[in-house]
C-alpha cells in the first residue's frame, strides 16, 4: 500500500464516511426490530437498497456476460440477502456492539475461504491472525448482555455464519467476476434478489397492518430505510469509489473502524461494554491486522 500522504482527501473523507455508515448500521437494525420483524428489516433493508440501485443495474445490464449472472445471483444471495436476514435475526438477541464487532470478522474469512476452496495460498501471519480472530469470536460468545460470563450465545453463530456469506461472495467476485466493473457486479448483484425478498414481504409479512398502528412503526421502518439507502445502497457505491482512486487494502481500512462506530453507539444506547467485551474486539481486529500484514 502507498503512503497515506499519498491518498486524496476525498479517500479519508470515504473512509470515515463508510465507518460512520457500516458502523450505524447494527444500531439501526436494533431500532427497526422494536416494531418489526427479523424477517422484515432484512427483506425490506434489500428492497429498499434494490430500488435505489435498480437505475444503475439497468445502466450497466449488458455489461454482464450471459455465463456470468449466475455469478452475480451468486454473489447477490450470500453477499447481501442471507446476510440481512441473519443479522437481524441475530440483533434480537445480541447487543449491537458485539454484532459490529462480530462483523470483523468478515476479512478473516474471507481469507479462509479462499484458502480453502480457491486455493489461495496461507502464510504463518494470516494462520495466527486466523487464530486470533476466532479466539475473539469465542470470548464474545461466552459474554451475556450485562458484560459477565454466562452460557454460551448461539446467536453469535447466525452473525459467523453472515461473515462466511460474505467472504465466500468476496472470493466468488475476486474469481469469476474480476474482470467486471465493480458497480456494475453490485448493482446487478441486488437486482437479482431485490425481488426476491419483495415477494417474501408479499407472501409473508404485514407491513401495511404495522403501519397502520402510528407513528412508532413509521419511526421504525425510517430506520430501516436508512438502513437500505446508505448501509446498502450508497455504502456500496461509496466504497466501489473509494477502493477506484486508492487501493483494495485502503479500502479494507475500514474494517477496523466499523466496530468502533459501532461501540460508540452501543455505549450511548446504554449497552454493556466490559473488558470481556474489549478482549474480544481486540482480539478480532487484531486478527484482521495479522492475517492482512504483507
Amino acid at each position: 500500500m502507498s503512503h497515506p500522504s499519498k491518498h486524496p482527501p476525498l479517500a479519508w473523507i470515504l473512509l470515515f464516511l463508510l465507518a460512520l455508515i457500516w458502523g450505524s448500521s447494527f444500531i439501526l437494525m436494533k431500532r427497526g426490530l422494536i416494531v418489526f420483524s427479523a424477517g422484515e428489516v432484512g427483506a425490506l433493508r434489500i428492497v429498499i437498497a434494490f430500488l435505489l440501485l435498480l437505475p444503475i443495474a439497468l445502466k450497466h445490464w449488458r455489461a454482464i456476460p450471459a455465463h456470468s449472472w449466475r455469478y452475480v445471483f451468486l454473489t447477490g444471495c450470500l453477499g447481501n440477502l442471507l446476510p440481512a436476514f441473519l443479522f437481524a435475526t441475530a440483533q434480537q438477541h445480541l447487543a449491537s456492539s458485539v454484532v459490529g464487532i462480530l462483523n470483523a470478522l468478515t476479512p478473516i474469512f474471507t481469507l479462509l475461504v479462499g484458502v480453502l476452496f480457491f486455493a489461495l495460498p496461507l502464510r504463518k501471519w494470516q494462520l495466527i491472525g486466523i487464530a486470533m480472530g476466532f479466539a475473539g469470536s469465542i470470548s464474545l460468545s461466552w459474554v451475556q448482555s450485562g458484560g459477565e460470563v454466562g452460557s454460551f450465545n448461539p446467536y453469535i453463530l447466525l452473525i459467523v455464519m453472515a461473515t462466511v456469506c460474505y467472504g465466500i461472495s468476496v472470493n466468488i467476485i475476486g474469481k469469476y467476476l474480476r474482470h467486471l466493473p465493480s458497480l456494475a457486479v453490485s448493482s446487478t448483484a441486488l437486482t437479482t434478489v431485490g425481488p426476491l425478498a419483495l415477494i417474501y414481504l408479499g407472501a409473508v409479512e404485514h407491513i401495511p397492518d404495522k403501519l397502520a398502528q402510528g407513528s412508532k412503526a413509521w419511526l421504525a421502518l425510517g430506520y430501516v430505510s436508512m438502513l437500505g439507502i446508505f448501509g446498502t445502497a450508497l455504502g456500496l457505491i461509496f466504497f466501489n469509489k473509494l477502493v477506484k482512486i486508492t487501493s483494495p487494502v485502503f479500502g479494507s481500512s475500514v474494517t477496523y473502524l466499523i466496530p468502533l462506530v459501532a461501540l460508540l453507539w452501543g455505549i450511548v444506547d446504554s449497552e454493556a461494554f466490559g473488558l470481556l467485551h474489549l478482549t474480544g474486539m481486540m482480539l478480532i481486529v487484531g486478527g484482521v491486522y495479522v492475517a492482512n500484514r504483507t
